[in-house]
């Protein structure tokens, strides 16, 4: 209930059986209302081929969506996790390293956060000899790098 009554608004987040997606909500006494949405799918334009849903895919689409946020002029957010319990470092906890790491302003605590290397995919990439971890590095570029680039055209 604090959440509601902070009038900010939501960065949503959700896990599926073979995805992530995430959403930025804002609050209304008629219904809360999505102004912008994220989908780990997305990740496949950007060249993602691994899980939809593991730790590095739902980092790289929190990024995503919160560089939207900013694009769009959302002051901040806070972390909405729903109902479910979830333990601190788990999985859903790389959606809001990736709200910090693109700058949007959201309340954290850094002991929630996974390992770097679960978010990065270097421990994934050691188990299934793949470069994952390059891959991960390769889209967080484009998705920082396309971001910077409509932010510059924008402002000229």
């Amino acid at each position: 209930m604090a959440t509601l009554k902070s009038e900010k608004h939501r960065f949503v987040a959700r896990l599926s059986n073979t995805r992530f997606f995430a959403q930025i909500v804002e609050y209304s006494k008629d219904g809360d209302k999505t102004l912008l949405f994220a989908d780990s799918r997305e990740l496949k334009a950007l060249g993602w081929n691994y899980s939809l849903k593991n730790t590095s895919a739902v980092y790289l689409t929190a990024l995503l969506l919160s560089k939207k946020a900013l694009k769009n002029k959302i002051p901040e957010v806070i972390f909405d996790l729903g109902a479910k319990n979830y333990k601190s470092r788990s999985k859903i906890f790389a959606a809001l390293k990736g709200i910090v790491d693109s700058g949007l302003p959201c309340p954290y605590d850094e002991k929630a956060f996974p390992d770097e290397d679960r978010i990065n995919g270097k421990v994934l990439s050691a188990h299934t000899k793949k470069e994952m971890n390059k891959e991960f590095n390769l889209i967080k570029e484009k998705i920082l790098k396309m971001w910077m680039l409509n932010d510059s055209t924008n402002e000229k």
